[in-house]
């Protein structure tokens, strides 16, 4: 096995999956749970906002739509993941992180990749019944961006902007399932957690600069090169503008505000810690967004309640 490979060798899937699911669970990366945090994070951004307009919404509500999203979420990054496996599967052949994934290693054949796809889309849909109609719209409409993403870093350097409309769209789809509608401080929050994705994707993709240049891969990381602390921490300040904004509109307290500070610290200094030359800090420092969305999150819940 290739010591570059994002496959770990002897983990819990190598020695507890039965031989035959070994590929589909590479294939979702359920070894690698961070994927479904970052997407099931803001969803619970939305609701946390929507929790703090709507008189009368139960807690007990908000932890079952929390649940919910946090199940499609799951299903969701699956499917996005074998997508992104299906159309990348001869450029990952390529990459030295990448060359071991299933399909790149052919170990998986394409139409039963692409039967678990369908499978991971009926069970997302499943939980879309549990949803008022306005909402399912929504979210059936980021599958245009879900589909597209995987195409962006053949055509544009910015392949991180459209994973951050797509990946944080969930935002949105976590307000409206409270409200029923959308307006400015969720389109904020969104905002926010676009730059958010737009820095620390940034991040993840120093690890493949080299070989992203090779194969003729573009990325944030190959445009903006030595400045790169630069931009994210650029893109960071937006993320920490727009959700202050937000919580203006929002009329958060202020200790949300004050809350605001302690995750804020938490990602200049991940700009200014982390080493885009070591792909294995770099990986570390994506992987800590996680506990930045969850202090984000407790910001949102503690503006509500004070």
């Amino acid at each position: 096995m290739n010591d570059a490979s994002d496959i770990s060798q002897g983990d819990w899937i190598d020695r507890k999956a039965p031989e035959a699911l070994k590929p589909y669970c590479r294939l979702a990366r359920i070894d690698r749970p961070i994927g479904v945090w970052l997407l099931a994070i803001p969803c619970w951004w939305g609701l946390g906002l929507a929790f703090t307009s709507i008189v009368g919404a139960s807690p007990h509500e908000i932890a079952k739509l929390a649940l919910l999203f946090l199940i499609g979420s799951f299903l969701m990054r699956g499917a996005g993941c074998t997508w992104n496996d299906i159309l990348d599967r001869n450029i990952d052949a390529k990459v030295a992180r990448t060359a071991n994934r299933p399909l790149a290693s052919r170990r998986l054949r394409l139409r039963h990749a692409a039967f678990f796809l369908v499978l991971l889309l009926t069970l997302s849909a499943l939980v879309l019944l549990a949803l008022n109609d306005f909402t399912k719209l929504l979210a059936v409409s980021s599958l245009v961006l879900v589909a597209l993403y995987p195409l962006m870093k053949r055509i544009t350097y910015w392949p991180q902007a459209f994973l951050g409309l797509t990946f944080n769209w969930g935002v949105m789809v976590g307000y409206a399932a409270i409200t029923e509608a959308l307006d400015p401080a969720v389109l904020f929050l969104y905002a926010g957690a676009f730059f958010w994705t737009l820095g620390y994707d940034t991040i993840y993709a120093h690890q493949d600069k080299e070989d992203d240049a090779m194969v003729g891969v573009k990325s944030t990381a190959l445009k903006f090169g030595d400045t790169s602390k630069i931009w994210i921490g650029v893109f960071y300040t937006c993320t920490v503008l727009c959700f202050a904004v937000a919580g203006v509109i929002a009329h958060l307290s202020m200790v949300y505000f004050v809350a605001l500070l302690f995750p804020a610290t938490l990602l200049f200094t991940q700009v200014r810690q982390v080493d885009l030359d070591n792909p294995q800090d770099c990986l570390d420092h994506f992987k800590s967004n996680a506990r930045i969305g969850m202090w984000l999150l407790a910001a949102i819940l503690i503006g509500r309640q004070f």
